[in-house]
């Protein structure tokens, strides 16, 4: 699965270094230097994270100037690398769940990125606490209102260009990602700045500190007698004026610290939301029995028209009307069209099939249909929503599980819509990974434990009633 962002980047010939050789400090080395990273943490008032590419390797995504990252490899005339699974899937790993710990422990005050990922947004990160300084990839803003929009799906463009939708004030949106030749949004600027001016300790992970401005913000902590620590598995032009450097990979640094430190790494729990629309229209066609013309719509919450990545296929069945086929939707829009008579009440069974990434197979929606009554409208608050199925889902240590959000009717012609949520992956991570003999190589399934709701269960039911496999 190649980068989207990647190849939309005007092409630069001086990206500066590239291809640098990993360093790894030895295990003996390594262990002390964690030990002291965790004592400055303990002992810090103000700290602040500055992150880079290096910590989302991990997680699929390949950096910019390791061995073989994007500007190595296209450097070298090879183009850019295959991601090991769709951009829009990838998961937050270990340090990006540390630094969510540290943040809600009180530690760690501010979270400043390079990376265009979204992972820190997803893996819980306050959007008031982090600045992106290049961008997101997965949000969308308002030049007229500055209404945010963070999608599920990759935007279309870069370069803070207009995409295809609109905000609700009636205004194109625009990409946040910038090219080469785009200033530092002040937005994200200036609360970086100030915060790094404030820090006693700047954590700098996973960065080649080379992209100026951006490079030179951890540094202004100097100023008012601050820290700045490097952990990158490259030397970097900043390693002087840095109080500790440690070669090393990011997420073994990052667990042993956390060890030390005795804070949990989280699981994460991916939520992903989507919309079923059913219309309907009767009308007599004979004397003693009517018909009604329907229409079941599977869409995106982000709209019909936008991308609904993590669904592969939909299959329709009618659970009490066995003279009813079943119907195999395998294409966006998922779209089902039918006739019948309206004299007697059905139940529709939706097996959602999710694409390549997610972490369960399928999961099942049950609702009935009586169009001659119109069913009871529910409003649940969807924040509140999305975090009881994260907590059930960490009890279940599972995923698949799913919940109605919002049910709503309108009139003419009849359409009853409904939002879902559904924890579509669970990661539980081993927090003992560095004290264990975490081997330097980490492999992707390591450090978590996945487990999957059987395909034939039906999760459309109270949170409280939900069983596991």
């Amino acid at each position: 699965m190649s980068l989207g962002f990647a190849e939309k980047l005007s092409y630069k010939e001086n990206v500066g270094s590239v291809g640098m050789s990993e360093i790894f400090d030895p295990p003996h080395v390594l262990q002390q230097k964690i030990e002291n990273l965790a004592a400055l943490i303990r002992k810090s008032k103000h700290l602040v994270a500055f992150t880079g590419a290096g910590i989302s390797t991990s997680c699929g995504i390949p950096d910019f100037r390791g061995p073989k990252g994007v500007w190595t490899l296209q450097h070298e005339g090879k183009g850019v690398p295959e991601a090991s699974l769709p951009f829009h899937r990838a998961m937050p790993g270990i340090t990006h769940m540390a630094l969510v710990s540290l943040e809600k422990a009180g530690i760690l005050k501010f979270v400043i990125s390079q990376n265009v990922d979204s992972l820190h947004l997803r893996s819980g990160i306050p959007r008031e606490k982090i600045a992106e300084l290049h961008g997101n990839s997965f949000r969308e803003l308002c030049p007229s209102c500055g209404e945010e929009y963070l999608r599920d799906f990759e935007v279309e463009t870069i370069g803070m260009k207009q995409t295809s939708r609109h905000c609700k004030c009636g205004a194109r949106l625009k990409d946040t990602v910038l090219d080469w030749e785009d200033e530092l949004p002040l937005k994200e600027l200036n609360p970086a700045a100030e915060q790094c001016r404030m820090a006693d300790v700047v954590l700098c992970l996973g960065t080649s500190l080379q992209i100026t401005p951006a490079c030179d913000l951890p540094f202004q902590t100097l100023r008012g007698g601050g820290r700045v620590i490097i952990v990158n598995l490259q030397q970097t032009p900043k390693d002087k004026k840095a109080s500790l450097v440690i070669h090393g990979r990011v997420d073994k640094v990052i667990a042993g610290v956390m060890h030390d430190l005795n804070l949990q790494i989280p699981p994460y729990v991916r939520v992903d939301l989507f919309q079923i629309n059913l219309t309907y229209r009767q009308f007599p066609r004979f004397s003693d029995k009517k018909y009604v013309n329907w229409t079941l719509r599977v869409t995106s919450e982000h709209g019909k028209n936008a991308p609904l990545q993590f669904i592969k296929s939909v299959e329709v069945s009618f659970l009490d009307r066995p003279n009813l086929r079943t119907a195999i939707l395998l294409k966006q829009p998922f779209l089902l069209k039918r006739q019948l008579i309206s004299s007697r009440p059905f139940k529709i069974s939706l097996k959602i099939n999710f694409s390549d990434g997610c972490g369960c197979q399928s999961t099942k929606v049950e609702f009935p249909v009586n169009f001659q009554v119109l069913a009871d409208s529910i409003n649940h608050d969807k924040d509140d929503v999305i975090q009881k199925l994260k907590k059930t889902a960490i009890q279940d240590q599972c995923c698949g599980q799913i919940s109605l959000v919002e049910r709503k009717n309108l009139l003419p012609p009849t359409k009853e819509i409904s939002i879902h949520a559904i924890a579509t992956d669970f990661v539980a991570y081993n927090t003992y990974l560095a004290s264990t003999g975490l081997s330097e190589d980490i492999p992707k399934s390591s450090g978590y434990i996945m487990r999957r709701l059987k395909d034939n269960i039906n999760t459309e039911i109270p949170l409280k009633k939900l069983k596991c496999c």
